[in-house]
């Protein structure tokens, strides 16, 4: 496996891993990394080994750097097929990112290639690898490769098996929140989001009194001050969300940025959400969440948009309307997909076996 650098990367390479490994119990999955990436935390976290090779990242303009790419590129492709040779690898599937080049250029001739592509518009790395595969498989259509098979991303089995209702009270008890309040859950990622902090810490007095709760993840680096109103329900900030499966079971809504695999986990269990796209790039946090928005599951703020009265006049009217969550909740699932783990890994041990 092939995708490092960004847990958008890393984790549906590990939610891939543990279903091949469910499905052949005597296969054997082997992570390929840079020393730069998340991998080198991830990726061991979870049970299996990581092979790093040299990073080769594209240069966004011309620069002595771009001169010593082919020598880089060699080097990197060099190592990998070393690396390739010693595993007795039987197929390469890339994620995208810096690894994933090197993977496919290793690959090439070699090893069956299978690419995934989780984000709205591919990246440099799958569209050359997707050249050279024996099968190339998206999350959602018209991503840039073309003929790729639309099954979603695939996600971790606590995710794709959550019954939300079954766990709420639990849910809520984990994080000290009120027992039947309409909660909000707030994150930016894992680094967190200003604008989500800035906004709702200014709009925590409102929501208080107006029966509202909030579980707020600000991020590591970053504190979130609140006055907590007296006999309101508790608003909770923490710095990060250890256990994801136990946020989206605590809330009514969500208000989050809008990477690919939020999305998809947002989908997944069917919880209706507020995205506010990142704002910088190229777009694609907005076009990710487009799928889930068009189909009435999802609203769309611009992170200049999102501010303490924003979340006063919209989120919290919309927290507290059941019927219109009812609504969002059965839109949202009907744009996820559950099974693109299963998918997928059949799919790689079907190319594996040929």
């Amino acid at each position: 496996m092939a995708g490092g650098g960004t847990a958008g990367h890393i984790e549906p390479a590990m939610a891939l891993a543990d279903t091949v490994r469910r499905i052949r119990p005597d296969s054997r999955v082997v992570a390929l990394g840079t020393e730069r990436g998340l991998e080198t935390e991830l990726v061991p976290k979870r049970g299996y080994p990581l092979e790093l090779v040299p990073p080769v990242p594209m240069p966004r303009k011309a620069s002595t750097e771009l001169l010593r790419m082919p020598m880089k590129v060699r080097d990197s492709v060099r190592r990998t097929r070393e690396v390739l040779d010693r595993v007795g690898a039987d197929v390469v599937v890339g994620f995208g990112g810096y690894v994933s080049l090197s993977a496919y250029l290793g690959a090439r001739g070699r090893v069956p290639i299978v690419v995934h592509e989780a984000n709205a518009r591919a990246g440099l790395s799958n569209k050359v690898g997707a050249r050279l595969a024996a099968r190339v498989l998206a999350a959602v259509p018209d991503s840039g490769l073309p003929g790729a098979r639309v099954i979603g991303i695939p996600l971790r089995e606590s995710i794709t098996g959550l019954d939300r209702a079954a766990l709420r009270a639990r849910a809520r008890a984990h994080y000290g929140l009120h027992p039947e309040a309409p909660t909000i859950l707030v994150f930016g990622g894992s680094q967190g989001a200003q604008t989500l902090n800035t906004a709702f810490s200014g709009a925590a007095d409102a929501l208080g009194r107006a029966g509202v709760g909030v579980l707020h993840a600000h991020g590591p680096k970053n504190t979130v001050a609140v006055q907590q109103v007296p006999g309101a329900p508790p608003y909770v900030p923490v710095p990060y969300l250890e256990r994801m499966d136990l946020a989206y079971a605590a809330a009514d809504l969500v208000v989050c940025r809008s990477g690919a695999m939020t999305v998809a986990e947002v989908s997944a269990v069917g919880l209706p959400a507020v995205f506010v796209p990142l704002p910088h790039g190229n777009g694609e946090q907005a076009l990710n969440a487009q799928p889930v928005v068009s189909a009435g599951g999802a609203r769309l703020v611009t992170d200049e948009e999102l501010t303490a009265q924003r979340v006063v006049d919209e989120i919290l009217p919309l927290v507290r309307d059941p019927d219109v969550l009812a609504r969002m909740n059965r839109a949202t699932l009907e744009t996820g997909h559950r099974e693109a783990d299963r998918v997928l890994a059949e799919t790689v041990l079907e190319v594996a076996a040929r």
